[in-house]
Order: C-alpha cells, then structure tokens, then sequence
C-alpha cells in the first residue's frame, strides 16, 4: 500500500466511526430515551469488561497461547472479591496482587 491508500483509509475510518456515532448519539440528542434501551444499556459495562479480558486468561499471549494456574487463580480470586465487595476497584486491585503472588510462588 502507499500513502495515499493509507490516509484514504484511515480517513473513510474515521468518517464511519463518526457515522455511527453521530447516529446513535446525534440524532437522540437531549430527548429522553425509552425505559428498555437505559435498562440494556446497563449491562453493557459488565459485559466489555470480561470480553476484553478473557482471551488474555484463556490464551494468554505470555504463555503460547496455553492456559496456566497463575492467571486462572487471578480471574477467579477478581471475580471472588468483586462478588464479596462489590468494588470494582478492590476486585481489579486485588486480582492484580493475586497474578503477581501466584507468578511469583509458581514460577
């Protein structure tokens, strides 16, 4: 690719990205939504979040793409002390001290 193919993509990217943007956002504006949209809306949070870190438990990048105890003990001590807390901060805080101990013990 040259450069002008590159710019004329990223370009046409970024006039997408504001497309789609514009109309979920834009065109509402300050109306109120309807009581289901703000309901799904919700869980859209909780759901990001174990999407994004999942792979890097499951296949993490670290370890070839295999499994291993360190990580699986951090994913399940983040969602053990979420659930105790109620914290999303405590929860990420604690499952981070949790990796580094079990890579630290496990080798």
């Amino acid at each position: 690719m040259n450069t002008v193919e590159t710019w004329v993509i990223i370009i046409l990217l970024g006039v997408g990205t504001f497309v789609l943007r514009f109309s979920f956002l834009g065109m509402i504006g300050g109306r109120p939504m309807p009581e289901w949209v703000l309901r799904h809306l919700r869980y859209t949070p909780v759901a990001v979040l174990p999407a994004l870190v999942a792979p890097a438990v499951m296949w993490p990048a670290a370890t070839g793409g295999e499994p291993d105890a360190a990580r699986l003990l951090a994913a399940f001590a983040t969602v053990a002390i979420g659930l105790a807390t109620r914290n999303a901060l405590w929860s990420i805080v604690g499952g981070a001290a949790t990796l580094y101990g079990a890579l630290w013990l496990l080798g």
